[in-house]
């Protein structure tokens, strides 16, 4: 007597009687065992943000679509400097001005020197 139990072939779906059997999807064929798939857009939309800088740095994504696994550190790096840049802009550029520090202690009323 034997522990191992045999694997179970596939199953296909059987055709009821008097109908064709069934077809297998027709699909793209993947790359044989042990070869890597081909660099493929994952069609992600990218939304204008409406900074020149942030959406060039967004764009550059698009780069990473067309390489392999191996160059995507490149773009993902170059993006994130990119997207750091334009950050460490928006604390330099000049804005509204501040208060200019806690309000002056109001004036000392004039004593009262009314007699009756």
């Amino acid at each position: 007597m034997s522990d191992s139990v045999p694997e179970a072939e596939p199953r296909t779906p059987a055709a009821a009687p008097g109908e064709p059997a069934a077809q297998q999807p027709a699909g793209p064929a993947g790359p044989a065992a042990g070869e890597p798939f081909a660099p493929a857009p994952l069609g992600v939309p990218r939304t204008p943000t409406g900074d020149a800088d942030v959406d060039a740095a967004l764009e550059r994504l698009g780069d990473a679509d067309h390489l392999g696994t191996d160059g995507h550190l490149e773009v993902y790096e170059d993006v994130h400097g990119g997207l750091r840049d334009a950050l460490t802009a928006l604390d330099t550029r000049p804005g509204p001005p501040g208060p200019q520090g806690p309000p002056a202690p109001p004036a000392p009323s004039p004593p009262y020197r009314h007699r009756s």
